[in-house]
């Protein structure tokens, strides 16, 4: 946890020195990458948000439950925030999927019902491809505002999954691929 603390306060060192590149120039229009970035983004959270609904009708696991409400917040937020960055750039948004209507776990049949590591493990993957669409947004924006916003967003997003990772260790959910073990590598 001390690390992810480490970086969360290299994010915002990183983010406060950007803020001083910000020129009192106009703003030019978006480029097609900016616009293709933020329209790309919005498409994973919305995406997000309705998977995480399913997750949140799924589990009965009260930390997963939990970790699914924080994840849910935070993509509503930077949904809300990214939309409307985008609608004042004039950029069209996505079109997405409608909420999940809210049900009860036991309703859902087996079969159907996604087990909670199948849940984790979902969050976890759309967490690191929203991660690296922010470091992509971040890295080739040329206005500095919609590298901000971006570096923030991964800020948020590495927060979040620091916790999610515990939980998934605490768990056992965390799939971890075959240990690399070179030939010839003395054993201890």
């Amino acid at each position: 946890m001390k690390a992810v603390v480490i970086l969360t306060n290299l994010f915002e060192a990183a983010i406060d020195v950007m803020k001083t590149l910000v020129d009192d120039q106009p703003k030019p229009p978006l480029h097609i990458g900016e616009a293709m970035t933020c329209w790309t983004y919005l498409t994973m959270l919305e995406e997000e948000k309705a998977n995480v609904q399913i997750g949140l009708n799924t589990t009965t696991d009260n930390d997963l439950l939990d970790a699914l409400s924080a994840s849910l917040d935070l993509a509503t937020a930077q949904a809300t925030e990214l939309r409307n960055f985008m609608l004042r750039e004039g950029v069209t948004l996505p079109p997405v999927s409608e909420i999940k209507p809210t049900s009860e776990s036991q309703s859902v049949p087996m079969g159907v019902k996604l087990t909670d590591d199948e849940i984790a493990n979902a969050l976890s993957i759309k967490l690191v491809s929203n991660y690296m669409t922010c470091a992509t947004g971040a890295m080739q924006s040329v206005r500095n505002d919609v590298g901000l916003m971006f570096a923030k967003f991964q800020g948020e997003k590495l927060k979040f999954g620091a916790s999610l990772k515990t939980l998934m260790r605490k768990r056992g959910w965390i799939k971890i691929p075959p240990y690399y073990v070179p030939n010839g590598l003395p054993t201890p």
